[in-house]
């Protein structure tokens, strides 16, 4: 089993860079099992894209999100991904004109046109404080979210050995 734990969102956004931050965390936790990939793409999805080209089973994102929670509130979400194949030319383009900058969904989508989306994928997201802040100081509730995303990333990867073990 080859599963990718990603963090996304830049850095020089505040609490957007909590999937950066995240990743990092996950990196250095004693936890980390060798079948693990930490790996941290930032605002660049095709660098996340590329690597999951590697060929993995599964994928762990972490990502700042907006759903009117609480600050700090973590969410575990199964990306919602949208058909392109019903796109126009003129829109598949528009979709996939800046990946670079493009928001995890978008590198997701491409992922799954190229092959190379694993079959399982998740985000642990948690709930930004302030979404248009300039700078490189995360709230203390983005902060405070670190480590128990770390955990729910952990819980994920120990359920999926314990199904690959019941295979």
């Amino acid at each position: 089993m080859r599963v990718l734990v990603a963090g996304v969102g830049n850095e020089l956004k505040g609490d957007d860079g909590f999937g950066v931050l995240a990743a990092c965390a996950a990196g250095a936790d004693p936890r980390l099992r060798g079948y693990v990939t930490v790996f941290e793409t930032g605002i660049g999805g095709i660098h996340l894209v590329q690597e999951l080209m590697r060929g993995y089973d599964a994928v762990l994102l972490f990502d700042a999100c907006d759903r009117g929670a609480t600050p700090g509130t973590l969410f575990l979400l199964a990306p919602d991904l949208p058909d392109v194949a019903g796109f126009t030319d003129r829109e598949r383009r528009d979709f996939f004109a800046d990946i670079h900058y493009a928001t995890p969904v978008r590198a997701l989508t491409l992922a799954r046109e190229v092959g190379a989306l694993p079959p399982l994928v998740r985000i642990v997201a948690a709930q930004i404080a302030e979404a248009d802040t300039f700078g490189t100081e995360m709230s203390p509730a983005m902060h405070d979210a670190i480590m128990p995303a770390v955990d729910m990333a952990f819980e994920v990867i120990v359920a999926l050995e314990g199904r690959e073990a019941a295979e």
